[in-house]
């Protein structure tokens, strides 16, 4: 199938779902109740069924196409990724524009990892549920990254699509982010959306910092997960997905962000040869970019096969 038919269907089928939350069918129960869970959906995810709950989705907007999904993780998850990540924190790069070089920017001024996919139970629980909520297949996504900003920190406004081709060659553009808030944060670093056609709608407080004053703007609330499309339905790009971080005023952030891409972002077929060689002419680029780290599986390999950067990635000799 058509990798654009293919985003299209899907999406199709995840705007269908603020129509049911917000109709006049109640589901009995919520995600937890012991008694009923009416209200619970249990789609198939590679071998497993990852539940979900619809009645706690909430559209934000229409243009650009973002989803507040209220409590998605619980409190015990949010502080297993925090741990997982907290001692092996780097400076936050950027892909340059013309080159798709990972390089340090002050465009973006947190520190983060990456996590292996399925790097653990909890981790594997999480990217499950991920794709029952998007309805997009697990092997599209890159391995979740953790982010972590301190005072004054931020990410100023950037597209999540990429301007360079040789990213794009790697799993296609980026359809979709989900970011998952993963601590409280007394004051700012909320999530904006400068170019939002609903910014002007959007009441706010005298505790919105004044960033989150100029577009519309999602409060970090830990547990809460926003999931937003950087693609049209017909695959096109769309600008009013530009988003950006607040700088945190008062107190810490924790972040976990899961970029989800238009095809596979995982290997599908295991390279002949066993030498040290690099089977895709990008392999170089795509390892100054950050991607053996970032995308293990596929660059470096796995105990099952090899990948297909190894030289590149100088894991063999």
């Amino acid at each position: 199938m058509d990798f654009r038919v293919f985003i299209s269907l899907a999406l199709c089928l995840l705007f269908l779902l603020p129509d049911l939350v917000h109709s006049a069918v109640q589901f009995p129960g919520w995600l937890g109740d012991k008694k009923t869970q009416g209200s619970v959906l249990r789609l198939p995810t590679g071998a497993s069924y990852a539940p979900f709950d619809p009645t706690r989705v909430t559209q934000i907007s229409w243009r650009p196409r973002a989803f507040i999904y209220k409590g998605f993780l619980t409190d015990e998850e949010c502080d297993h990724l925090i741990h997982l990540a907290k001692d092996k924190l780097e400076k936050s790069m950027v892909a340059d524009n013309e080159s798709g070089k990972s390089i340090a920017s002050e465009v973006r001024t947190s520190s983060g990892m990456f996590l292996k996919k399925a790097q653990d139970e909890v981790v594997a629980r999480i990217e499950s549920r991920l794709a029952s909520w998007t309805f997009l297949p697990e092997e599209n996504g890159e391995a979740m990254q953790i982010l972590h900003y301190e005072h004054g920190q931020k990410y100023e406004p950037h597209f999540d699509y990429f301007h360079d081709k040789a990213n794009q060659e790697l799993g296609g553009h980026r359809v979709a982010t989900v970011l998952m808030y993963l601590s409280e944060v007394k004051r700012g670093g909320e999530t904006i959306f400068p170019n939002s056609e609903a910014k002007a709608t959007q009441p706010k407080e005298d505790n919105w910092s004044d960033c989150a004053k100029n577009g519309y703007a999602v409060k970090p609330n830990k547990g809460d997960a926003l999931l937003f499309f950087s693609l049209h339905l017909d695959a096109t790009t769309d600008p009013l997905s530009l988003h950006g971080s607040c700088p945190v005023i008062e107190g810490e952030k924790w972040s976990a962000t899961k970029w989800i891409h238009v095809r596979s972002f995982d290997k599908t077929a295991k390279p002949e040869n066993e030498d040290c060689i690099d089977d895709n002419v990008h392999c170089v680029q795509w390892a100054a970019n950050g991607e053996c780290k970032r995308n293990p599986v596929y660059m470096v390999g796995s105990n099952d096969s090899l990948g297909y950067c190894r030289k590149s990635c100088k894991v063999c000799s």
